[in-house]
């Protein structure tokens, strides 16, 4: 996926600089083209969301409070200072803000997988934050997007809000309620893997269209490529860190802090691409198209240190549990 972001961004960025008349002269085709390719990122997304899992809440508040706690708190406010402190291009710093309130990657759970974490605490914590999302999203805009001196057209935003997260999740759920009674549960997890699939494809096209559209400004703001790299490393490497240190001090079990970890760190960049481009300008959507290059990188990462992680738990590693059996079963 690093990979094809990147060759997104690049071949965008450097046909959009090549074709400017074109862009210029189609730009509202390529804005109705966008429209179309936001639907196909998000709805096949929604369809994997089991919003059922919400009534499963009750059974780890703790770690679902925290998870509420770092997608909605610490998350835009941090994502604030960055942005003001790196980020002095005010669409951009907008930009960044709106990518820090639109919680949870579409990957999180399939990163807990790996991890060996609590699946069932990673379904709802990604549920719940995504209906929590509704609120927060125009709430954190409202009150810190001001400071940016980018207008934050409410209802325009609402519109947005509608069309990309609230109109999907509802024609997913159904969908994936009219799939299983049609398939069953057997016959839908086979195809269930296809819906991500096509929401990678058209996250990677939106990319390439922001890119393709905004060559030219990029192409003079080149700084701001690179100045992003700062905030966007920041963000995650001292979250992680900050999560792991106080889900440890809460008294979670590893299982439980891999549960929540990805679904806390990552951001859903392709929401966070279609609510900018609905509502704002694709500018705004820079930020959300370059962190996954990072995020990626720095999540796979913190996979690699799960041996480290399991010990900083308290929890028996993998190896030590094989040696464990080989010992007993000897």
């Amino acid at each position: 996926m690093l990979w094809y972001v990147t060759v997104a961004i690049a071949v965008g960025w450097v046909l959009g600089y090549l074709n400017a008349p074109f862009t210029k002269a189609h730009a509202p085709t390529l804005k109705t083209l966008i429209t179309v390719i936001v639907f196909l990122m998000i709805y096949p997304m929604m369809v994997n969301i089991r919003l059922e899992a919400l009534v499963e809440a009750a059974r780890n508040l703790k770690g679902l409070g925290l998870t509420l706690l770092y997608n909605f708190l610490w998350a835009p406010l941090f994502g604030f200072l960055m942005s003001k402190a790196f980020l002095h291009d005010p669409q951009v710093g907008f930009g960044f803000l709106l990518v820090m309130v639109v919680p949870c990657s579409s990957m999180s759970i399939g990163y807990t997988g790996l991890a060996g974490g609590n699946l069932e605490l990673s379904t709802v914590a990604v549920a719940t934050s995504f209906v929590a999302a509704i609120a927060a999203i125009p709430f954190w805009l409202g009150i810190l997007g001001g400071s940016f001196h980018v207008p934050v057209p409410m209802g325009l935003l609402m519109h947005a809000i509608l069309t990309v997260l609230i109109l999907p999740m509802v024609l997913g759920y159904l969908t994936r309620l009219g799939l299983i009674r049609t398939l069953g549960e057997k016959g839908f997890r086979k195809i269930a893997p296809l819906f991500p699939s096509i929401t990678l494809v058209s996250m990677f096209l939106i990319i390439f269209m922001i890119f393709f559209m905004k060559a030219g400004i990029l192409v003079k703001k080149w700084q701001l490529m690179v100045w992003l790299i700062v905030p966007n490393l920041l963000f995650v490497t001292v979250t992680l860190a900050v999560i792991t240190w106080l889900d440890r001090k809460s008294g979670l079990s590893y299982e439980d802090h891999m549960g929540i970890v990805f679904a806390s760190t990552g951001k859903n960049n392709g929401t966070a691409i279609a609510l900018a481009t609905a509502a704002f300008s694709p500018l705004v959507a820079i930020p959300a198209a370059t962190l996954p290059i990072f995020q990626i990188v720095f999540l796979i990462g913190y996979l690699k240190l799960e041996p480290w992680v399991r010990r900083y738990f308290g929890a028996v590693t993998k190896e030590e549990a094989a040696r464990a059996l080989a010992a007993k079963e000897a």
